[in-house]
């Protein structure tokens, strides 16, 4: 399983496999038509509360991901959960997308994780 993390403001590549946006709001300034996402799985993204109260600080990191992972096993992300577990299955690679400017301690990340410790 390979998943990627890219930027929405970085340019899509073909090695990219279906990219999928995970952020609950569409990324300021950015084109619909440039971003060439297959999916916005918002239920993925973290609740506005969580969001506002991380603020991206890198101090809160370890309780964000672990308010966020209680999130996803939730029953309101079940469907985008399912959605995804199969473009996994289907897809040699995906890209999950976001627009946070920290590239370590923002939801993809997380989410990836998540993923990949096989918690899906």
């Amino acid at each position: 399983m390979d998943i990627r993390l890219k930027r929405a403001y970085d340019s899509p590549a073909r090695s990219d496999g279906p990219r999928i946006l995970v952020d609950r709001i569409w990324p300021r300034g950015v084109a619909k038509a440039d971003t060439d996402i297959a999916h916005w799985l918002k239920g993925l993204a973290p609740s506005t509360e969580l969001r506002k109260w991380f603020g991206h600080d890198p101090e809160k990191w370890p309780e964000f991901r672990e308010r966020y992972l209680g999130e996803l096993s939730s029953e309101a992300a079940s469907p985008d959960l399912e959605t995804l577990k199969g473009l996994l299955e289907e897809h040699a690679r995906i890209t999950l997308v976001f627009a946070a400017k920290d590239k370590q301690h923002n939801n993809a990340v997380a989410l990836r994780d998540f993923l990949l410790n096989d918690r899906l």
